[in-house]
């Protein structure tokens, strides 16, 4: 839409945007044969029994997991409504199209991690994934949080805490039936779902609290903050499940 809006209107826009959701779903359509691989495959008895969310949040870890969940999403769901209002607030001289595009840096960053990821997840653990993602994080708030009246340092800090952001959603939720089981692994999921929707509904609407009273250069420490929460859960959860496990 930024590219629309420099170079022709925003009706362009939406038309550009159609035409590719209309070529995902010709790729959607195509790759229906896909899915018939697995349609034999015995299911897991162990999977299909029953489990409630009261039983679920008994198991060792998932509370922690689930405040780790609802921390990285509260860092992610910012990041995707506030970062051009970030760069508006505190850049100068910059145009209100270059303004927009910067709104998609975050997604830019998710999208080259996770197609990085697809590579050599089989490589690393999951948990490795999300520690060098958390990592990665850290360094791009580190980056925006430099004092500089110019925008590239906050445009390549930005790029790489959507980086860093990338492997950590998909890998907690990869790591579930590992780390609780078969049998609690849909519902853990479920409950992690929940939270990660509780945390993009709300915390965006709170910081735009915060940074009205604050002003929106606080944008990067409310990051770091939940980053460091999503580090501390997980270490927590990891460490409340070893525990369990060799009971």
């Amino acid at each position: 839409m930024a590219f629309a809006l420099l170079k022709a209107n925003w009706h362009s826009g939406y038309l550009w945007t159609a035409i590719l959701q209309r070529f995902i779903l010709f790729v959607c359509i195509i790759s229906l044969p896909l899915w018939k691989v697995n349609e034999k495959a015995n299911v897991d008895s162990e999977t299909s029994e029953s489990v409630g969310i009261m039983s679920s949040l008994k198991v060792p870890g998932v509370i922690f997991t689930l405040f780790a969940f609802f921390s990285y999403c509260a860092g992610e769901a910012t990041s995707f409504l506030w970062t051009s209002s970030y760069f508006a607030g505190t850049k100068s001289n910059i145009n209100s199209e270059l303004i927009a595009s910067f709104g998609s840096l975050i997604f830019g960053g998710l999208m080259l991690e996770r197609l990085i990821v697809g590579f050599i997840s089989h490589r690393l653990s999951d948990r490795k994934l999300i520690r060098i993602g958390l990592i990665t994080e850290a360094i791009g708030i580190l980056l925006v949080l430099i004092p500089s009246s110019q925008y590239y340092l906050a445009v390549i800090g930005f790029l790489i805490i959507g980086t860093g952001m990338g492997p950590i959603y998909p890998a907690i939720q990869h790591m579930a039936p590992a780390n609780f089981g078969k049998k609690f692994a849909a519902a853990v999921i479920g409950l992690q779902m929940a939270s990660a929707y509780i945390a993009s509904t709300f915390m965006p609407m709170i910081f735009g609290f915060i940074q009205q009273k604050t002003g929106i250069w606080i944008m990067p420490y409310y990051l770091a903050f939940f980053a460091l929460l999503n580090f501390i859960f997980l270490e927590l959860a990891y460490r409340r499940i070893a525990v369990y496990k060799n009971k």
